[in-house]
């Protein structure tokens, strides 16, 4: 039985206080409720240590990228090793914004998928198609060749603790989301790409979720919870999306 996880994607926002002040709130919605989902946060880099001190042990602690490299003279970047000393144990990899954005290849967030592992890291791996590529039918085409270049490392069990997002680039940030049935179809095609692996491996959705559509999702049966932007720097709405992955 897998347990459900709804991951939180701070993105590049907020302040230090902001950053308690969400955290309180999120402990008072958690007390009041029943909720049993895993619960993960990714704040930006420099709230890592902040965000790890005040939720302590009732959330897990993720960082929103790394380096491929390990340590060396590589200005800007944040290695793994680093990223473990602030308490993280967790880190997304491969996220749409790194990809279209910043020009991330497949080849590249291999290589940063291959590092978090070696480290001891959760990667969080995100893949997905954009709009473009889901009009032309090549959306399993395209979440295919992401999960193959990972599998192109050569790494022993590359799919043993590691956490699967599929988010569709069409849809984080635009208010948009993919049907329950167009999510639950990618979400089983990624699980039987994975083999054996698959039926222990969380896949979560990602794509403007919120708790209006949360409990929809949640009740595919290869959806099991959520890498949410926005809507995780809203207390409420976020406990709402995390007592609906029960």
């Amino acid at each position: 039985m897998r347990t459900p996880l709804v991951a939180a994607n701070w993105k590049m926002h907020g302040t230090q206080a902001f950053a308690r002040q969400l955290l309180a709130d999120l402990e008072k919605g958690f007390a009041s409720s029943s909720c049993s989902a895993q619960v993960l946060i990714c704040p930006p880099f420099p709230y890592l240590s902040l965000v790890g001190d005040v939720a302590g042990e009732t959330v897990a602690l993720g960082a929103q990228n790394l380096s491929e490299q390990k340590n060396g003279a590589f200005t800007g970047e944040v290695s793994a090793e680093m990223l473990l000393d602030c308490g993280a144990s967790y880190v997304l990899v491969g996220h749409s914004e790194r990809r279209s954005l910043y020009g991330e290849s497949d080849e590249l967030v291999a290589k940063k998928f291959a590092v978090a592992k070696s480290s001891g890291l959760i990667p969080v791996l995100c893949i997905g198609e954009s709009l473009e590529e889901r009009e032309a039918g090549k959306t399993l085409e395209v979440v295919a060749g992401q999960l193959n270049a990972i599998a192109s490392q050569g790494l022993e069990s590359p799919w043993q603790d590691t956490v699967i997002a599929y988010e569709p680039v069409w849809a984080i940030g635009t208010g948009k989301t993919a049907t329950p049935e167009q999510a639950q179809e990618v979400h089983r095609f990624i699980r039987e790409q994975l083999g054996e692996a698959g039926v222990s491996t969380q896949i979560l959705y990602g794509g403007s979720v919120k708790a209006d559509n949360a409990v929809e999702l949640f009740a595919q049966p290869d959806i099991d919870g959520a890498l949410v932007g926005g809507a995780s720097l809203k207390a409420e709405e976020f406990v709402s999306i995390c007592c609906a992955a029960d």
